[in-house]
């Protein structure tokens, strides 16, 4: 399923066809072994696609799209708390999904931890409180967690990109995967597209290599498919996938009452929404957009709909986009069938490479990518879930300020206290706290493995 590899000649005949002469004059003059590796280089690019939407967006309007939009129907916290039945329903069908080896885990880890003056790739980063364990430490520790609570083995997907596949890969088999079985643990890599000057022009970043960004994380989708992953997935009885970012430490994985109420919802994809700060933060909105369901970007709205209220004084497009989710193998099949569904965006940014005059340099870029939330408009149908920020959603984005990793291991110390208050322990404060997930996944771990046991805490403590 993956795309055909091109020979040489294919190679160059693309390049002559498209006028980039500087790439052909420039693979010309490398020596043989050289010629080797750019050449290999190249065939991991998909070069036709490049070429393919390089022309769309140069030949697209710039007159904005018509965009109705209009908040969504979702499914409110304020619902669940007055519903017990439903909410004990919809955990018992999501635990019954896990117990039944229908679930796998997704983490979407593509990226380096360049904005947060990390060398290496993102889930590397040390984020617990007490213990500075790595988001992928945290993440495979919650799996191994899940996986002896329901008496199972939840494979855990890894997409990785070209830049940091290695080092991942290196990570977790230092690491003895985290305590799960290397055979239950797939890496794959998203898929590359060269990088353009606004006139069209391939950048070569090295001597080797031309400049080239990933697909976006709606490429994982595509990956997924091309890598074969989604049929041995399928061949094996999983049926679905839960979907989450690396630089979120409050995620909680394969969330049994998100996998039931998505289930009951009888939908193809769904989303966990938190409510926004307030009416200045920047952030996705899920909403209807010409009528279908869609996450909204911020810059679409006019500024006076973005901070608009509603009749009793709420914010009116509340519904912030958290990037979790469950999609199901099939509607991911379906995406991939006919050719990918997803449709592709262009961003222009300042990008550091070398054209056709040969010089090394900054420029403006065109890069070409998918987002997976893309997928919403497309699902025969889809449901969102609110959730609690202060549970849910710290986002590890920046260096310092707001989604920073200083507020994420606030948020976390936050949540373990909060765990073990309810738990009736007493808790000095300014103290950091951390609990393992292989002692509690939950609140309600918690409180089964302190019965009839009172802490008090006075020091940093671990619980493991």
């Amino acid at each position: 399923m993956s795309p055909r590899k091109l020979a040489e000649e294919e190679i160059l005949n693309l390049l002559q066809i498209n006028g980039q002469h500087h790439i052909i004059n420039h693979y010309r003059k490398l020596n043989k072994e050289k010629r080797k590796v750019f050449l290999t280089n190249l065939q991991q690019l998909n070069l036709p696609l490049g070429f393919e939407l390089y022309k769309k967006f140069s030949q697209q309007e710039i007159s904005p799209p018509r965009c109705e939009i209009n908040p969504a129907p979702i499914i409110t916290q304020e619902t669940l708390q007055n519903d017990h039945q439903r909410v004990r329903k919809a955990r018992a069908i999501g635990e019954d999904l896990l117990r039944s080896q229908k679930v796998v885990v997704l983490i979407v880890a593509g990226g380096q931890g360049t904005r947060l003056g990390f060398e290496g790739p993102k889930g590397i980063f040390p984020i617990t409180p007490v213990k500075k364990k790595s988001l992928f430490q945290l993440f495979g520790e919650t799996i191994k967690a899940l996986s002896l609570k329901y008496g199972i083995q939840i494979p855990l997907l890894i997409m990785t990109s070209q830049e940091n596949h290695e080092q991942t890969v290196n990570y977790f088999k230092e690491h003895n995967f985290f305590g799960l079985r290397a055979e239950n643990v797939h890496f794959f890599q998203q898929g590359m597209l060269p990088t353009f000057t606004p006139e069209g022009c391939l950048l070569l970043k090295e001597e080797t290599n031309l400049l080239a960004n990933p697909d976006g994380h709606g490429g994982s989708l595509k990956a997924l498919y091309e890598s074969s992953l989604l049929d041995y997935l399928k061949n094996h009885g999983f049926t679905e996938l839960f979907y989450c970012q690396v630089d979120n430490p409050l995620v909680k994985i394969a969330d049994p009452l998100f996998l039931g109420v998505h289930k009951m919802e009888e939908a193809e994809i769904s989303t966990k929404v938190v409510r926004r700060r307030d009416l200045k933060e920047k952030v996705g909105i899920y909403g209807l957009l010409n009528g279908q369901p869609a996450i909204i970007e911020y810059s679409d709205f006019l500024p006076a709909d973005y901070e608009a209220l509603d009749e009793k004084g709420n914010i009116r497009y509340w519904a912030g986009n958290t990037a979790i989710h469950i999609i199901s193998l099939s509607f991911i099949e379906r995406l991939n069938q006919r050719g990918f569904a997803l449709p592709y965006h262009r961003a222009i940014k300042d990008v550091y490479g070398c054209g056709p005059e040969g010089k090394l340099r900054q420029r403006p870029g065109w890069k070409f990518e998918t987002f997976v939330f893309d997928a919403l408009s497309l699902a025969q149908k889809c449901c969102a879930l609110e959730v609690s920020r202060e549970e849910e959603f710290a986002p590890v984005k920046n260096k310092e300020g707001a989604d920073s990793p200083a507020t994420a291991r606030a948020a976390l110390n936050s949540l373990y206290q909060r765990w073990l208050r309810e738990a009736g322990a007493e808790i000095s404060p300014k103290i950091q706290i951390e609990i393992s997930p292989l002692f509690a996944l939950d609140k309600d771990d918690l409180l089964v493995r302190l019965k009839g046991k009172k802490l008090i805490l006075t020091e940093d403590t671990y619980l493991a």
